[in-house]
């Protein structure tokens, strides 16, 4: 069989199922007695290893092996959770993760893991040695009281019983007898089923549901049901039934059937497997197909889409809005009442279309942020630091192109928090702070951007250290540091070359700075800020656009010209007089419901000619940044339209407030207002 076809599914529930590992490593720390948390762990990699076995990758099949054995154990409660034994775990975890990069670049997953493996067996027979006697003790009393099933089974329905009796179920086998003069057979086995439905689950049957249905058994049936009423009920509840003879109740114990199945091992024919699948349409579980169905029904409505063919929906779907603003404009001319409907039910249909395309894009940040809490993990054990790190905003939602490059920057710049901003304990308590030290990692909307915060509670940037160094290495001159505010005094760090570190470390960028950050944010149209107070702590900001190809916008006219403002940065449109205007620390400004709002002339911005004096009224766009709010002065209001929104190109990537630009139905350019720079 060719396994190619299922490399790609292969590699995405790998790194699902890598990152289950991963969080629930870290909640088992926090409740080393959690058995749910750790069965969660047991079963996404038992999971990993059948995968692995099937696809071939020998490495990883036999470390998810040696983890599953160290797993058993710890919810077996014969092997304690410690640090040290989760910091074994998550060695293995890494190398696991090591070798699926290595088969999404293309390579065979072959890695070196015999130290993860030594590091893992060692747990197992520390365990073995100290348990060995207490473990034979605990056979030999189960040996004596358990009673073989007369059924064979197959590792999946094994598999059920074990779970359910981790639950506080228990497995009967029900051996039922009718009566040598009974006639009616089938009818009584249904009503078997009938009463057994409402105390549990029938797993199997002997003979198959298939020949109990044909009449194809003589008088005796074996039924296997997993329920937590005991045998003695069943039996009360089954001899109500008429023309029932005798009934043996069994109960069954996983250890018995591991036995029993070594005498007798169960062949994997096609025969077992339509066995299994009549068994689990039997009348009496028709409550358990029922749900089995729903659960099928909704996993199929799923599917895995590769990026570039959306990429290329997208493409197409932004000259089908160009064509339908050229349409809406020619119906406007024309002024024809049967092109003028059919424009507007196509308006409809493609803007339900558009909503469709842009969702499927949009990926939640919780798909790059859920790797951090790990990272952090190690690099405070590294540094022996004590941090905590919180997460706001995890499902603020970005385009996927961005989400696959903000990973990294994010990466570099919770290190150099965690490197250079966090001070170590005995530091903190010094200054009067708690010794753990504290990290924020908050996503949110504002507007057509999305910004993602990092913010520590450390030791600040100290101003004159960034500027002495920024002299030293020639970024900038003694006249020109004098002048330089705050925020271009810390802008500073992230200039090529530029560190403060006094030595080199393999944590936060090994004296490359945060050049590489701002340049991978720049490339993706978006800005990176510092605001940092001396002694109490930094916030890096990042603001991304979310690259949403098609955009609804306010289109308006400044003089000659046609501009587009984002409608996600409008509250609100509004006239106001002339004489409403006032002046504060020499900026004009405006009294909008109780709140100064500064006024900003878009002609001064894009230096377009100006009028001698301004009208009585005044046509004003109130916009948004966060919390932050601006008045822009407009000639007049076009309307809200959809837009495509396309780049500059190279030449024009420097451009102040403009975002970008879109063609119009009438195949004018208009260019569109960055509002963000505006308030900024």
């Amino acid at each position: 069989m060719d396994m190619n076809q299922y490399l790609e599914v292969f590699i995405d529930e790998s790194k699902e199922h890598l990152l289950t590992l991963n969080q629930n490593l870290l909640e088992l720390e926090k409740d080393p007695h959690n058995l749910e948390i750790v069965n969660n762990i047991f079963r996404a990699a038992h999971t990993l290893k059948g995968m692995s076995a099937t696809m071939g990758y020998t490495d990883l099949a036999n470390l998810t092996h040696i983890m599953e054995n160290v797993l058993d154990g710890i919810r077996n409660e014969k092997i304690n959770v410690t640090s040290q034994l989760l910091d074994i775990v998550f060695l293995a975890v890494d190398d696991l993760e090591a070798m699926v990069e290595s088969i999404a670049s293309g390579g065979d997953g072959t890695r070196d893991v015999s130290v993860a493996i030594s590091k893992l067996e060692q747990i197992e027979k520390g365990n073995e040695i100290n348990t060995k006697d207490n473990a034979k003790a605990e056979i030999a009393a189960a040996l004596e009281s358990i009673t073989y099933p007369k059924i064979n089974y197959d590792q999946y329905e094994k598999t059920v019983i074990e779970q359910s009796k981790e639950q506080g179920y228990d497995c009967y086998e029900l051996t039922i007898s009718l009566r040598p003069d009974c006639l009616l057979k089938t009818a009584r086995v249904f009503m078997v089923f009938e009463v057994l439905e409402k105390c549990g689950d029938v797993i199997k049957t002997s003979p198959s549901v298939e020949q109990l249905e044909e009449e194809q058994f003589d008088s005796e049936f074996i039924v296997t049901i997993i329920t937590k009423e005991s045998g003695e009920d069943l039996k009360k509840k089954i001899m109500k039934i008429s023309e029932i003879d005798s009934i043996e109740s069994n109960l069954i114990d996983p250890v018995s059937i591991n036995e029993n199945n070594e005498q007798h091992v169960e062949a994997k024919s096609e025969e077992n497997i339509k066995e299994k699948e009549q068994t689990s349409t039997t009348p009496t579980s028709k409550k358990q197909e029922k749900v089995e169905k729903q659960t099928n029904k909704a996993a199929n409505k799923t599917i895995r889409v590769n990026i570039e063919r959306l990429d290329m929906l997208m493409n197409l779907f932004e000259e089908l809005v160009i064509d339908r603003g050229r349409l809406e404009q020619i119906s406007q001319d024309i002024e024809n009442a049967d092109l003028a409907e059919t424009v507007e039910r196509m308006t409809r249909i493609s803007g339900d279309l558009q909503s469709i395309i842009l969702n499927m894009r949009m990926v939640p940040v919780d798909n790059v942020f859920n790797r951090f809490p790990r990272m952090v993990r190690q690099l405070a054990k590294d540094l022996d630091k004590l941090l905590e790190l919180e997460i706001i905003g995890a499902e603020t939602e970005l385009d996927r192109t961005v989400i696959d490059e903000i990973g990294d920057p994010i990466v570099h710049l919770l290190r150099n928090a965690i490197d250079h901003g966090i001070e170590g304990p005995d530091v903190r308590r010094a200054n009067g702070k708690p010794e753990t030290g504290k990290i924020q990692l908050k996503a949110y909307h504002s507007g057509n951007h999305v910004f993602i915060e990092i913010l520590d509670d450390g030791a600040g940037i100290n101003r004159n250290k960034i500027i002495e160094k920024a002299i030293s290495k020639g970024i900038i001159t003694q006249a020109e540091a004098v002048e330089l505010t705050d925020t271009e005094a810390f802008e500073l760090i992230m200039a090529p070359g530029f560190s403060t570190a006094e030595t080199i470390s393999d944590i936060s960028g090994r004296g490359v700075g945060l050049d590489v950050v701002k340049s991978k944010i720049q490339s993706l149209g978006g800005i990176v800020s510092i605001d940092s107070i001396e002694g109490k702590g930094s916030t890096f900001s990042i603001q991304l656009p979310l690259t949403l190809s098609i955009i609804s916008a306010m289109l308006i006219e400044i003089g000659p010209e046609k501009y587009a403002i984002p409608l996600s940065s409008i509250i609100e449109t509004a006239i106001i007089k002339k004489s409403d205007i006032m002046i504060a620390h020499n900026q004009h400004v405006i009294d909008f419901r109780g709140k100064v709002v500064p006024l900003i002339s878009l002609k001064d911005i894009f230096g377009l000619q100006q009028d001698n004096e301004l009208e009585e009224f005044i046509s004003i766009v109130i916009v948004r940044k966060g919390e932050k709010m601006a008045a822009l002065i407009v000639d007049s209001f076009i309307g809200q339209q959809e837009i495509v929104l396309k780049s500059l190109g190279h030449y024009l990537t420097e451009v102040f407030a403009i975002s970008g630009a879109t063609i119009l139905g009438d195949g004018q350019v208009a260019l569109i207002i960055d509002c963000n720079a505006l308030i900024k």
